[in-house]
């Protein structure tokens, strides 16, 4: 009998268990579905002078219509807080330093780093520059933020992120939306790493290695490869690099002449790569106001369109990725640390007090210090009581700048001329702007501000205490690399080299595997008739040029010492070389390539040192074409030869397939490895938080080298890639074809949180019109 009651009030607990997690689920729903934006109806905004609409379409994109620039932008600065206000706060938060406010201490030392770099002071400083003109659509779109702020706060219905944080948004200000910007320069404009890595390299392992580490060895500026010697900075130490921008930060665009398609005007096409995330980097809109009536993408907390179309034009981007960012070593008077050697003298450094609140914890004293040439960097790389010498770093970005304005006057261009016109007040970072019109011009220019130096090329750190270094102006905007209607029927750029050796500037020896141009070019040179959808098909293109340079010549040197891959190598020479999602051969391919430079550098340098090495492949792939001609380098031969580290590369390779996919070659699939995810910000705190805010998984073919940028982690996640994929024809601009991943909504309840991650995966487009009448859910936002 006691055995029954003690059964009887176990279920009688579990029933009471049930019950209050059936309660706390339906609280939490109700809580969630409160902050979900309304999308539909009528709602009072203050600050509007006339009434706004805004259609929301299928797949979520609003149509916003205003009658006046002002009310369009306030309107702008509304509906990109109600889908996207938690982004919004923690990119301000991110790039101010602000992170430990709502985060707490494990927040800290990322915030010490984005204070160094002082990105919101270089908002601050561009904001004085500015004209009136752009101030005033600043202010317009931050009333329109803080108007749903103000709304959310009042009603209950701020995003659940604020309360899983338990913090609530300050007021929008126009200096945030140049903080964001000033990061975006920050996540595309980033080398100085490789700078302190080479540095290091120098003082640790002997010049014949430490020259095969870099791209070009400067080997005609002894001096200043004499002053890294001398003056060694400590790089290793208790730096955490996940804090650099990703590696993999490339985009494909191409325009092509009337003379090679089907309808007799221009195509263009964008997909820029960046960071693949929940919600996105991007935020889709068309904005119509009397004075002007365009489409396309902006980062969330910035007005306007930044690349998209309008009714007569049409324009993208990608990185030109140029060297400008300086590292000086720098020294240190041993009496006072805040004056640094300068032409014999002792110079005063600039003081900034940057306290630093931590939520839950007590405020943390900061201060950087800022020489003539840049912040010191070297206190957020490690510690180090008393250093003989540090870095300062010089930076484009970190001067006042005027993208804002450069924007504005891209969405309302006509033609070329005005596009370039305002092109100049486009700075930092420096991009690749391909531009199309209905006129059936079609043009390129490498634009933004690449420094001139005294001395170097940007390889290596360069002495502080000498005016003989140092930057001495930019390259003129006339003499950056332009092209308008070549012969040769079409431009395109993949981050790829676009000077030759008759350009008279240096922009960066760094430039992109050329792969992914040399698909681009291969396809547009073959056809005459291209039309939109070919444009489509090739932003999805597999083939790996990659494999088509290396993988026989490496197959090739593990069979001189060796018999035992024969059935493997067979199925690898039967491939396609196209990075499909079913194959095995694509998995084996990048699995070798990427375990690589692990073989031969991993176990020699420091593991934080390691992760800030930029571009291993690029290194690695210099040292196989050298070996391959019959040359092998000193960390190859060191090794023990070329077919040495091949093999063990490979074997290092299949033990990580077979403990993914088991021993049979049959099973293995690049797509169960190579999967696509979205990943929310806040998800990685838990594991219900990571399934409730984290889409499934996607498998999906290419790669970080094929013309479908799908670059992937160590676990194979695919977290990097295009973004946004943009195709215009210039012989129909009321209408243009987009996909954003994973959707447009930052709000879990939204029918337009995950929508388009399957549209991405498959190479979908969504039609978006900037003409006639869009169905969709309409809001009337009208003045109080």
């Amino acid at each position: 009998m006691k055995g029954k009651k003690w059964v009887k009030w176990l279920l009688v607990a579990l029933g009471s268990l049930l019950v209050l997690a059936a309660g706390v689920l339906i609280f939490v729903n109700v809580y969630i579905s409160k902050s979900k934006p309304v999308i539909e109806g009528e709602i009072a905004v203050p600050v509007l002078e006339e009434e706004v609409t805004v259609v929301r379409d299928d797949i979520g994109v609003p149509h916003i219509r205003a009658e006046s620039d002002a009310d369009l932008y306030r309107a702008q600065g509304y509906v990109q807080a109600q889908d996207r206000l938690f982004q919004m706060d923690l990119s301000r938060r991110q790039a101010s330093g602000r992170l430990a406010e709502v985060i707490g201490e494990a927040a800290v030392d990322t915030d010490k780093y984005f204070r160094t770099f002082s990105l919101r002071r270089a908002g601050e400083a561009s904001w004085s520059g500015y004209g009136e003109e752009a101030k005033q659509v600043l202010e317009w779109y931050a009333q329109g933020v803080n108007a749903y702020i103000d709304e959310a706060k009042e009603e209950g219905r701020l995003s659940y992120e604020f309360a899983l944080l338990g913090y609530e948004p300050e007021p929008w200000t126009p200096v945030d939306s140049l903080a964001i910007g000033k990061f975006m320069a920050y996540d595309l404009g980033g080398h100085w790493n490789s700078l302190a890595v080479r540095h290091w390299a120098l003082n640790e392992f002997p010049e014949d290695k430490a020259r095969e580490l870099f791209i070009r060895y400067p080997e005609d500026a002894p001096a200043i490869l004499a002053a890294n010697k001398k003056q060694p900075v400590t790089v290793a130490g208790a730096f955490d690099p996940s804090v650099i921008p990703p590696e993999f930060n490339g985009s494909n665009n191409w325009v092509v002449s009337g003379d090679k398609t089907e309808s007799g005007l221009p195509l263009l096409a964008d997909d820029p790569h960046l960071g693949l995330s929940t919600p996105s980097i991007w935020y889709q809109m068309h904005l119509e106001s009397p004075e002007q009536n365009v489409s396309g993408v902006i980062f969330a907390g910035i007005p306007g369109i930044i690349l998209g179309h309008n009714e007569q034009i049409a324009w993208g981007v990608t990185n030109v990725g140029p060297d400008v960012q300086d590292l000086y070593i720098e020294t240190p008077n041993p009496d006072d640390p805040t004056q640094f050697r300068y032409e014999g003298k002792w110079e005063q450094a600039q003081v900034l007090d940057e306290p630093i609140r931590v939520k839950d914890g007590e405020t943390v004293d900061f201060e950087v210090l800022v020489t003539r040439h840049g912040p010191i960097v070297s206190p957020v790389l490690y510690e180090e009581e008393e250093p003989s010498a540090v870095f300062s770093m010089q930076w484009t970005a970190l001067e006042p700048t005027l993208e804002l304005q450069a924007v504005l006057n891209f969405n309302k261009a006509g033609n070329w001329e005005q596009f370039e016109t305002a092109l100049e007040d486009f700075q930092a970072p420096a991009q690749n702007f391909v531009f199309a019109s209905t006129d059936g011009t079609i043009a390129y220019k490498a634009n933004g501000r690449i420094p001139i130096r005294k001395q170097g090329d940007g390889q290596l750190p360069v002495p502080g205490d000498s005016a003989e270094y140092g930057w001495d102006g930019y390259v003129p905007f006339d003499e950056l690399p332009r092209s308008v209607n070549p012969e040769s029927g079409f431009i395109a750029t993949a981050n790829n080299q676009v000077i030759d050796d008759s350009y008279p500037y240096h922009i960066t020896d760094f430039w992109a595997q050329p792969y992914r141009y040399e698909r681009i070019a291969e396809v547009l040179e073959g056809n005459d008739k291209l039309t939109a959808e070919d444009m489509m098909a090739l932003q999805m293109d597999q083939k790996n040029l990659y494999a088509a340079e290396f993988l026989e010549g490496m197959m090739a040197e593990v069979e001189k010492l060796t018999d035992e891959h024969q059935e493997l190598f067979s199925m690898l020479r039967g491939w396609d070389q196209v990075d499909g999602a079913d194959q095995a051969a694509p998995f084996v391919f990048h699995t070798w390539m990427r375990q690589l430079p692990d073989t031969l550098f991993e176990e020699q340098f420091p593991e934080d040192v390691y992760d800030m090495l930029s571009g291993k492949n690029h290194i690695t792939d210099a040292m196989l074409r050298q070996a391959f001609e019959g040359d092998e380098g000193a960390w190859v031969r060191e090794y023990g030869g070329t077919g040495k580290w091949l093999a063990d590369s490979l074997d290092f390779a299949l033990d990580d397939i077979e403990t993914a996919q088991g021993s049979d070659p049959q099973d293995w699939e690049w797509g169960e490895y190579h999967q696509l995810t979205f990943p929310h910000p806040v998800a990685g705190a838990s594991p219900i938080l990571e399934q409730f805010l984290n889409p499934d998984k996607v498998p999906v073919g290419g790669s970080n080298i094929t013309v479908q940028a799908a670059a992937f982690n160590d676990d194979g996640d695919v977290d990097h890639g295009a973004s946004w994929r943009f195709v215009a024809d210039l012989a129909d601009l009321s209408k243009a074809y987009h996909i954003v991943g994973p959707g447009l909504s930052g709000h879990v309840k939204s029918d337009f949180f995950h929508n388009q991650v399957d549209k991405w995966a498959q190479g979908e487009f969504h039609e978006t019109r900037i003409e006639g009448d869009v169905e969709g859910a309409e809001l009337t936002l009208i003045p109080e």
